[in-house]
């Protein structure tokens, strides 16, 4: 670590009571052995099939949440939203069996959870993707009911701050004990929304430079989740669940 990260990262874990990640990317990379491009291809089949008149093409063609979150704002609280939702829950569910561990997660969790810090889940995922893969690596006991995935209306998907303030919620926990793991804009977004810490998980410059735009600050970002199980280390066991 930076010096600047050695100060800025050990405070945000000295203040929290409660750890929030979120899924595709700090916890796994959901789409190891099933390619996000090749779900958002999908979708876009699914669409053509379902949706006479089309979607309009995000931005991000490659990112099946942006094909979802462009049907919500075209045909909000309808039943072919809903429809669309399931078919993408059904693929993450499948993606979710080759997912690949992020380096050091394991290992986090494990000792967050020894030193008594409430933890939780916060994805635009569907939750019963996120409990589905928990329970596959054995880590599904530090979350317990604390698991909260995309609301049924995909529009309060993240930057939304509706499932970020669900797991503060579940948890009995404020923002100013919290903390929130995340590697997206909208993760940084939605946890300013609510006055929660962020520590950014970047595992390139380009994720960097997204969450530094999006007002993280650059000292509290680390490349790798394996640079944070020191810190845990140092704090020990002095933060029990009131």
């Amino acid at each position: 670590m930076t010096d600047s990260h050695s100060t800025a990262v050990p405070g945000l874990f000295a203040a929290a009571k409660c750890v929030v990640f979120d899924f595709d990317g700090p916890v796994c990379d959901l789409f190891a052995g099933h390619a996000a491009s090749d779900v958002a291809r999908d979708l876009r089949h699914w669409i053509a099939r379902n949706i006479p008149s089309g979607v309009s093409q995000p931005q991000a063609v490659d990112d099946p949440l942006a094909w979802l979150r462009a049907a919500a704002v075209e045909y909000p609280g309808s039943e072919l939203v809903t429809s669309m939702e399931r078919h993408l829950t059904s693929l993450e569910v499948t993606a979710t069996l080759s997912a690949a561990q992020t380096a050091g997660v394991d290992e986090l969790i494990r000792r967050l959870g020894a030193a008594s810090f409430r933890l939780a889940i916060a994805t635009n995922n569907s939750a019963r993707a996120a409990q589905g893969y928990l329970v596959r690596t054995g880590l599904a006991d530090f979350f317990g009911d604390h698991i909260h995935g995309r609301a049924t209306d995909p529009l309060r998907m993240k930057p939304d701050p509706h499932c970020v303030s669900r797991a503060l919620e579940s948890t009995g926990s404020t923002p100013a004990e919290s903390l929130m793991i995340g590697d997206s804009a909208s993760d940084c977004e939605a946890a300013a929304e609510l006055g929660v810490p962020f520590l950014g998980y970047a595992r390139n410059k380009r994720k960097r430079c997204e969450l530094i735009a999006a007002g993280a600050s650059d000292a509290g970002i680390v490349s790798s989740i394996v640079e944070l199980l020191p810190l845990v280390d140092g704090l020990g066991a002095g933060f029990p669940v009131e």
